[in-house]
């Protein structure tokens, strides 16, 4: 699934079957379900899903709790916006397809 296939799916009302888990957790939070978001994240525990659940402490406005996964990801805090931070984590995880 390319990025733009992936926004626009954003508009169904469905999760798409073809997901990856990590990449339906952004697919949710986009879509305005941070705890559905926030559960999946949670039961990743590899550094990229240490990097979603940062972004989504971020996103939430929690920075210590972010910080504290970005560490456990191996990343920076990064200096984007979020919806840069969101587009280039979309944008790995679907290319790990």
């Amino acid at each position: 699934m390319t990025i733009m296939e992936f926004r626009k799916s954003l508009a169904g009302d469905a999760l798409p079957p073809s997901l990856p888990g990590l990449a339906a957790a952004l697919w949710h939070e986009a879509r305005g379900d941070w705890d559905r978001a926030h559960q999946i994240a949670q039961e990743v525990s590899t550094s990229d899903g240490s990097w979603v659940h940062a972004y989504l402490h971020r996103k939430e406005g929690d920075l210590g709790n972010a910080r504290y996964w970005y560490s456990r990801a191996g990343k920076a805090e990064p200096g984007i916006s979020l919806d840069a931070e969101w587009e280039e984590i979309a944008v790995y995880l679907l290319a790990k397809e």
